[in-house]
């Protein structure tokens, strides 16, 4: 089953409030000091941060930059012909830098007039209700590290540039940033974990890795797609299957690999319409219902 905590290092603070990233054993930069030393670094404001207070700034080095400047070069033309239009729209009207490393608060300045979302920093992994529920305020939670520089095509963990080049375009088109505004006001509905954990689930294989029908072809919307430099090519091979809210939230797979099985809506109307109108609807009772509708149709 999906577990968000898996895709983040944690981070803890000791007594002094120095932060320390715990990376895995088979993370990239797990045996490189500098990298540590440097995540660290950033993660330390953003663990401090308090809502209110000014939005922590990233002095990013040539070398994160260079980074940035590649995964955006590597991934504009994937996103031309493999992402839907909705998100090439939001890509177009956010308008983000591809030459370096945007600032958070910059973001949401561009964010705000577009669908009234804004970026709060993230030092590493959020608790799912604040998460999802922040979604509900138009917030995002995002992280400001960026991945290895030795694979800078590939992050085991949810980076800055998944955040920002795969989320906030998404959040750049208001249509889809109101699903995801639903699916926060779906996850401070719920009083279970059972609950919430449902609403997660279906957020990861529709706004995390989500496909869509779009004039005949399979396109990309999910953020996890869209910000992958490999699976987005991969994609079209996955087993790919109408949407069903029960089997999403109850399929099992593994998250270390590309997803062999895909959700495709059939067009925007039903990503803002049916996914936007289960997240309008949930309650800690429909997991249940759902299950005895799924068991009547075997």
């Amino acid at each position: 089953m999906f577990e968000e905590g898996q895709l983040y290092a944690p981070v803890t603070a000791d007594e002094d409030g120095k932060a320390t990233v715990h990376l895995a054993d088979d993370h990239p930069g797990a045996n490189d000091p500098e990298y540590r030393r440097r995540r660290n670094e950033i993660a330390a404001p953003a663990l401090a941060w308090r809502p209110g207070d000014p939005v922590p700034r990233v002095a990013y080095t040539d070398s994160e930059n260079e980074i940035w400047r590649t995964v955006c070069r590597e991934l504009a033309p994937k996103h031309e012909r493999l992402a839907i239009r909705g998100f090439l729209e939001g890509k177009e009207a956010l308008g983000l830098p591809t030459d370096h490393v945007p600032q958070l608060d910059e973001v949401s300045a561009g964010l705000g007039p577009l669908s009234d979302f804004r970026l709060h920093p993230a030092a590493g992994l959020v608790p799912l209700d604040v998460f999802y529920g922040s979604l509900a305020d138009g917030v995002f939670h995002s992280t400001q590290y960026l991945r290895h520089p030795s694979q800078p095509l590939y992050t085991p963990e949810p980076d800055i540039i998944h955040e920002v080049v795969g989320h906030c375009n998404l959040l750049a088109n208001p249509a889809i940033a109101e699903v995801k505004r639903r699916a926060g006001e779906a996850a401070r509905r719920c009083e279970t974990p059972e609950g919430l954990q449902y609403v997660a689930d279906v957020f990861w294989f529709t706004i995390e890795f989500g496909v869509m029908y779009e004039g005949g072809e399979l396109r990309a919307y999910g953020a996890g797609l869209l910000s992958s430099y490999g699976e987005i090519e991969e994609f079209r091979g996955a087993d790919i299957r109408p949407v069903d809210f029960h089997a999403m939230a109850t399929l099992e797979y593994d998250i270390s690999h590309y997803q062999p099985i895909l959700f495709a809506c059939d067009g925007m109307g039903e990503l803002t319409d049916r996914v936007g109108g289960f997240f309008a609807e949930f309650d800690d009772d429909t997991p249940a219902r759902l299950a005895r509708d799924a068991a009547l149709t075997r």
